[in-house]
């Protein structure tokens, strides 16, 4: 007997990101500076930045990748930090990650 897959509802949620991600771990700041991300149109670079990548780890985790829509501040690298809104989705065997905002955890 083949066993399906839970329906999954497609696009970002919290609860797919608290699969990978333990919000009460620990989380680092792996980056020194922002990767914005251009906005494409036939192909090519517009020039339009219309979000921010950055890095970030876990103990237990690969290094991960989270994607802002406006410009975060960013505290200095290797600081404890904790998201706004971690929300994360599944495409072909990746998953990608989007937060609202960030902030240093003292």
């Amino acid at each position: 007997m083949k066993i399906k897959p839970q329906y999954r509802k497609g696009g970002y949620s919290t609860q797919t990101a608290e699969q990978y991600v333990n919000l009460q771990a620990p989380i680092y700041l792996l980056s020194e500076e922002l990767e914005p991300q251009q906005k494409f149109e036939d192909g090519k670079p517009t020039g339009e930045i219309i979000a921010y990548k950055t890095w970030f780890g876990q103990k237990g985790l690969p290094p991960f990748q989270v994607k802002f829509l406006e410009e975060p501040a960013l505290p200095e690298y290797l600081s404890l930090v904790s998201f706004e809104n971690l929300q994360a989705c599944e495409v072909n065997y990746n998953v990608f990650f989007k937060a609202d905002g960030l902030k240093e955890v003292k």
